[in-house]
């Protein structure tokens, strides 16, 4: 396995299902690709929940004809595209991503969410079981006692569980309290935070007098709260003005100072340059603190309908 960058790249937004809106077009997408790849930030997130394959087609049309070497791809089992009762569902859906994406490999491939997580689990583990070629595997929108039952029954065919993604920020850390956090650290399993960001909610954009723009998953999710948002990126504000950087840099840096691995989703070329200069951004414990007592003042539920609280 090539060495993990500090942080991956999200592609949810690239299958414009409506969650950001559906606006975005090849011909925009492909100069933010360019400029990740430029500055060596290679791992790339994809699912074909993103838009039904959508977004992996777009992300495959941008790495065809680099070295495979230049690059990791992130893929995921979703349970819900698969047809349940089929003996090779499984076998179906990562042949025929493979196919999609022109890939012999994925570098990680995940159980995406717990709809039936065991079965599809234990599917994942008897098709890998035993090939030379075995990404990455992790689950996704776990719980602890669920992760622990799916790295129990990878165990159980000789494979191991070695990445875990959850919905982790400044305004959901249940994947901390619950101890997910902990027992990766304990198990050598990387954490991938998703939604660092809270899909802009943390990036000094949006306020009162700027709300997310209508039409979007995420503006009916947040707009009812930039009130208490606000106070929160008014403290996220102080900490990039101390470090000189802008404000969306500072929940990045948080995520990795916290010793998990960010997901940053990119819809702009703006958004990998906060990517690059977070990796540049060291927080101290104070500071880390300073931000999560705010934090925990508002009282924002940022559990999104497809999640779940963590315990």
């Amino acid at each position: 396995m090539k060495n993990l960058p500090k942080i991956a790249l999200g592609a949810w937004a690239w299958g414009n299902d409506g969650t950001f809106g559906n606006n975005l077009t090849e011909e925009a997408l492909k100069p933010i690709f360019d400029a990740a790849m430029d500055n060596g930030l290679s791992l790339w997130d994809t699912a074909y929940a993103y838009g039904m394959g959508t977004s992996e087609k777009v992300l495959a049309g941008f790495l065809q004809g680099l070295d495979r070497d230049s690059y990791l791809v992130s893929d995921k089992f979703t349970p819900q595209c698969a047809d349940p009762d089929s003996a090779t569902a499984m076998k179906d859906m990562i042949e025929m991503q493979l196919k999609l994406m022109n890939l012999d490999q994925f570098d990680i491939y995940w159980i995406h969410n717990v709809w039936d997580a065991p079965k599809w689990t234990e599917e994942l583990a008897k098709y890998f079981e035993g090939k030379e070629n075995v990404p990455m595997l992790g689950v996704s929108n776990h719980s602890l006692s669920e992760i622990k039952q799916a790295d129990e029954i990878l165990k159980a065919h000789g494979l191991k569980l070695s990445a875990v993604q959850n919905h982790y920020s400044l305004i959901n850390r249940s994947s901390e309290y619950s101890g997910i956090l902990d027992y990766c650290k304990e198990n050598n399993i990387h954490f991938f935070a998703y939604m660092v960001l809270e899909q802009g909610a943390l990036s000094g954009k949006y306020d009162t007098k700027h709300p997310m723009p209508e039409g979007s998953a995420r503006a009916e999710a947040y707009n009812p709260v930039l009130n208490k948002l606000e106070v929160l990126n008014a403290e996220l504000q102080k900490l990039a003005d101390r470090h000189r950087v802008a404000v969306a840099q500072i929940p990045i840096a948080w995520a990795i100072a916290k010793g998990t691995l960010p997901i940053i989703g990119v819809t702009k070329t703006s958004h990998v340059e906060d990517a690059v200069k977070a990796m540049n951004v060291k927080l101290c414990e104070e500071e880390i603190n300073e931000l999560e007592a705010v934090a925990n003042t508002l009282g924002i539920n940022a559990i999104r309908f497809w999640e779940k609280e963590m315990k």
